[in-house]
């Protein structure tokens, strides 16, 4: 990609490619932030899916020498 200059912004916004290339950089710019924002929300689920994994694991109330004996695992 060519160096942005003054002077090929003065051309491309005399011949109405400067409008175009705003809209362009809105329209990437808007894609990125729903990328980065999807990534944020997948890596909380999944934080979130392993904390309530954690707290239905069994707990140490059902862990007993008598349980043990005929319950399998």
């Amino acid at each position: 990609m060519d160096e942005l200059t003054i002077q090929t912004l003065i051309k491309a916004n005399y011949s109405g490619g400067l409008s175009e290339m705003s809209s362009y950089l809105s329209l990437a710019l808007q894609a990125t932030a729903v990328i980065i924002g999807g990534i944020v929300l997948w890596r909380a689920s999944a934080v979130l899916h392993k904390r309530k994994l954690a707290e239905r694991s069994r707990k140490s109330f059902f862990e007993t020498s008598y349980s043990k004996g005929w319950k399998r695992k």
